[in-house]
């Protein structure tokens, strides 16, 4: 009988077999929150390349410049040297 009472003492900010309930739940909504935002963004990013294609930039390149640009310098430029090797030792 006390164990049944001491279960319906428990609300929503006890612990549940050694979890912490308000804890897990916090967690699971910032999750749940921060996913709807990715959502919203990644649907912002597809129509600003829908915008760029509509104006007639090629959106696979530009995609390219993207990921160069997140790069430093020297990586690039190492890149665009072995690029222009490779390109030469195949007769391009």
């Amino acid at each position: 009988m006390a164990e049944v009472a001491e279960k319906e003492q428990h609300g929503p900010d006890s612990e549940v077999g050694g979890i912490a309930a308000d804890r897990l739940r916090s967690i699971v909504e910032r999750i749940e929150r921060l996913e709807e935002e990715r959502k919203a963004l990644a649907s912002d990013i597809k129509d600003i390349f829908a915008e760029a294609k509509s104006a007639g930039f090629d959106v696979k390149v530009l995609r390219q410049v993207l990921r160069l640009r997140k790069q430093e310098p020297a990586e690039v430029e190492e890149q665009e040297t072995l690029l222009d090797l490779y390109k030469r030792a195949l007769g391009m």
